[in-house]
């Protein structure tokens, strides 16, 4: 999933323009038979405690508006995040535009950050495994693959035809649906509870 993340081009507008992130580290709980997004932990690296993956889901309104990485709730530290290829050559080159005020809109956005999360509330009501909708979470992706990837097709030489155009589309809803499909198995992986766990 991370190297997916990594090296998937089209996820660079999911990072730069909706702040989504992925933390560079994340725990599993072994002893648990939840679905794996209901027992994965992220660790603070300022504070050491660690916070539920959930903490930044879109169920909580916190998956997006994280350009700066994951805040922490309990220290007010920012969790490092990977970084998506394509987003780190964009900001490279663009790197004479933004760093001027790199500071000023982090601290801004830092001071937002309380707010955000000052009504959070996780692991209550119906499980957001059983929620997760796999074919909206395909759709969508495909979608935004569709309209970021053509015009890019069309600038390497690609015929904007009917029939090119009608492929690429077929393509991406394909490829969104067989990734949302792939990503609640992930999700929903249970896992093996321990024997003292189980007693």
């Amino acid at each position: 999933m991370i190297l997916h993340y990594i090296l998937n081009p089209g996820l660079a507008f999911n990072e730069l323009i909706l702040g989504q992130r992925i933390p560079k580290m994340m725990l599993e709980d072994k002893t648990s038979d939840k679905p794996r997004m209901e027992r994965c932990y992220v660790p603070c690296p300022h504070c050491h405690t660690l916070r539920d993956g959930r903490t930044w889901s879109t169920d909580n309104g916190t998956a997006f508006k994280n350009w700066f990485g994951l805040y922490c709730t309990n220290c007010g530290g920012i969790i490092p995040c990977v970084r998506n290829v394509t987003s780190y050559l964009l900001l490279a080159l663009t790197y004479p535009i933004w760093c001027w005020f790199k500071e000023d809109l982090k601290q801004k956005w830092l001071s937002r950050q309380p707010q955000r999360y000052a009504d959070l509330e996780i692991g209550t009501g119906q499980s957001e495994y059983e929620s997760y909708n796999w074919v909206k979470t395909g759709l969508v992706w495909g979608a935004l693959m569709f309209i970021i990837m053509t015009p890019f097709f069309y600038l390497l030489g690609d015929k904007m035809s009917l029939f090119n155009i009608i492929t690429w589309l077929i393509l991406w809803t394909g490829g969104g649906l067989v990734l949302g499909y792939a990503m609640k198995l992930y999700l929903g992986k249970k896992g093996k509870t321990s024997m003292a766990h189980s007693k």
